[in-house]
């Protein structure tokens, strides 16, 4: 679970319908927390599976496999990647 900073001093307001309030309400309610407690758990559970799922890659064996043999085993760089890397330089500055 996603700890929270002990410092609140943000603030995100929403509007929502007068059944929404009331379901999330009596979720809160169920739970025992205020609403703004259930909101900021329920919020951040789901932010927490949301950007896990976009930074997880989830290969099968064989693709896996093949991955693994290119990092080990790298083809010669093409024209297309020499053209990649010249624009890379161009446009950003490394330091």
């Amino acid at each position: 679970m996603v700890q929270t900073d002990t410092v609140r001093s943000e603030r995100i307001n929403l509007r929502l319908s007068q059944t929404a309030k009331r379901r999330i309400e009596q979720a809160a309610s169920v739970e025992g927390k205020t609403v703004s407690a259930f909101i900021v758990s329920s919020a951040l559970e789901n932010a927490e599976k949301t950007v896990r799922r976009h930074e997880t890659i989830a290969l099968a064996r064989e693709d896996a496999m093949r991955f693994f043999e290119a990092l080990s085993d790298p083809p010669p760089p093409n024209d297309r990647l020499r053209a990649a890397l010249a624009e890379h330089a161009r446009r950003v500055d490394s330091r």
